[in-house]
């Protein structure tokens, strides 16, 4: 088994998961089977419980895993389907080392960060590889070198580098080159530092990636390669980039795919890149443009809502249309009305949870249905248009969901399951289910199949003692579960496009196969924008 080990140094964000992503892309385009794990190093169990404005987008898995949003991008890139184990946090460990200590596996033993904490860690790492039966397995480990809290995960890795051997553990640590405007030089001195700390904890970089505005220089490249001790064609420029698609043939390129192939002595084919060159092609060279705005309580911070983000961008390959985001705060619509709604030709309301900010997701509902404008609500932006029709078509001006307030009309309720569970963590209905899809309905044309399994996470769902209202007022369900007791798909008779997913389509979403409901909403945003 081969590991590629990715680290970051001197700032967090650097994008270590695209590199992560990146370099299994090249060694996937060479016929190599390759699966990746993230290392967490905070204490929660999972992201399940965390703000998106503390840590990003929750994306879910097919298995009902609440993860770290790096697993998107490797499942973007890679085009595979992830399971929970592959994000290995602190919690999951320490809470595995405490329990088998409680049942007294450890015979007496005092136990310790090393070596129980490191050979669990080792031992979640090899369970994956071994179950994936992968060529290669790609790792990288959340945080920046130094921290306290990664300590214990990069000794881990130290120790896999020593009982594997030099050619099956290949370290890559992603630095900040930075350009200081003043003197108009790139500065190695942050990445010399950050390697210098990850030498002192006994890794020595195989490859560094180097993050700057432009392209590293000749001299920098050589500058970096003496004095980290690393093979000058081993030091990787990565300049920003238009798209993160990108990546991988910027990396291409500058020869990264063949020099991991031969330090770590694997072999393979020779990549084929037309398909990603055609994608990338048909995105910088969009035939039309349509503005989409995405209405949610946490636009200020755009990872909040990174797969969204990235389906659109799937879907201005396929249509070779431009999908401008406007990001709109639902806060301000309540403050400003819908005229900050003005000129776009789609909206769409996300996922979400609290009552913060929902009267403007409400309104915004409203506008679109009203306007004739393509809207899609998904998940939490599913249940406010469920809303925004009770009150304002079928007359209940109190309704809401039980979630939020306290209702004569409770059109959106808790799932029967939900009742007696008093932990928030991994307690959602989560994950991929199947939904029963309508012959005849928009969203049959949209899937072309009676059955699809769309990922999950929601505690709450459209109360059914409400639905024979709703169907017979034009709000009609062609999406259910298999019991067809929930509600999964809506979709608005006599109106151009105005459809809800309870469930999530963003995280199926893939560059060469996009998000059907991302597609349709944006061919109907264009057929808005070219016939009002």
């Amino acid at each position: 088994m081969k590991y590629i080990v990715v680290t970051g140094g001197v700032i967090s964000g650097l994008g270590k998961g695209i590199t992560a992503s990146s370099i299994g892309k090249l060694l996937q385009a060479r016929g190599l089977k390759v699966t990746a794990i993230k290392i967490d190093p905070y204490l929660n169990y999972d992201a399940g419980t965390m703000n998106p404005y503390q840590h990003g987008e929750v994306f879910v898995l097919d298995d009902g895993g609440e993860v770290d949003l790096d697993l998107g991008n490797y499942e973007r890139f890679l085009d595979v389907n992830l399971s929970s184990d592959h994000n290995i946090t602190t919690g999951k460990v320490y809470l595995t080392v405490i329990e088998r200590e409680r049942k007294g596996e450890y015979l007496g033993k005092t136990v310790q960060i090393i070596p129980h904490i490191t050979e669990e860690i080792k031992r979640r790492i090899k369970k994956i590889a071994i179950e994936t039966m992968a060529d290669v397995v790609i790792i990288e480990v959340g945080g920046t070198v130094g921290d306290i809290e990664s300590m214990p995960f990069l000794e881990a890795m130290r120790q896999l580098r020593m009982e594997e051997g030099e050619k099956n553990v290949f370290f890559v640590h992603t630095t900040l080159v930075p350009m200081v405007e003043v003197v108009g030089e790139q500065k190695t001195k942050p990445t010399q530092h950050s390697v210098k700390e990850l030498r002192s904890l006994g890794i020595q970089p195989d490859m560094l990636v180097g993050r700057s505005k432009e392209p590293l220089t000749e001299e920098t490249r050589r500058k970096i390669s003496l004095f980290c001790d690393v093979p000058y064609e081993a030091v990787v420029s990565a300049p920003d980039a238009s798209s993160i698609y990108e990546v991988p043939l910027i990396f291409e390129q500058q020869g990264v795919g063949e020099y991991i192939m031969g330090k770590m002595q694997l072999w393979g084919e020779r990549p084929d890149w037309k398909e990603w060159r055609r994608y990338l092609h048909r995105l910088f060279n969009p035939k039309d443009e349509v503005t989409v705005a995405i209405v949610g309580k946490y636009v200020h911070l755009k990872d909040s809502y990174i797969s969204h983000r990235e389906a659109f961008t799937h879907v201005s390959s396929h249509l070779q249309v431009k999908v401008n985001l406007r990001w709109v705060d639902s806060e301000e619509v309540e403050e400003k009305g819908t005229d900050i709604l003005q000129n776009v030709h789609a909206i769409l309301i996300p996922g979400g949870f609290g009552i913060r900010g929902t009267e403007g997701k409400i309104m915004a509902a409203q506008y679109a249905r009203e306007q004739g404008i393509p809207f899609l609500g998904v998940c939490f932006g599913f249940q406010m248009a469920v809303i925004e029709f009770a009150r304002h078509v079928l007359g209940y001006e109190d309704a809401h969901s039980t979630e939020l307030a306290r209702t004569s009309h409770p059109v959106i309720d808790l799932l029967p399951e939900q009742r007696d569970i008093d932990k928030l963590g991994g307690t959602m209905r989560l994950g991929a289910h199947k939904v029963i899809i309508e012959r005849g309905s928009k969203a049959y044309e949209i899937y072309k199949s009676e059955e699809i399994f769309e990922r999950h996470r929601h505690r709450y769902e459209v109360n059914p003692e409400y639905i024979d209202e709703f169907e017979k007022n034009g709000l009609h369900f062609s999406g259910k579960d298999e019991s067809g007791a929930r509600m999964e798909i809506f979709e608005l008779r006599g109106h151009p496009f105005f459809m809800g997913s309870q469930f999530h389509p963003e995280f199926k979403s893939r560059p060469l196969r996009p998000s059907p409901l991302h597609t349709a909403l944006i061919k109907a945003a264009l057929e808005y924008k070219n016939h009002r």
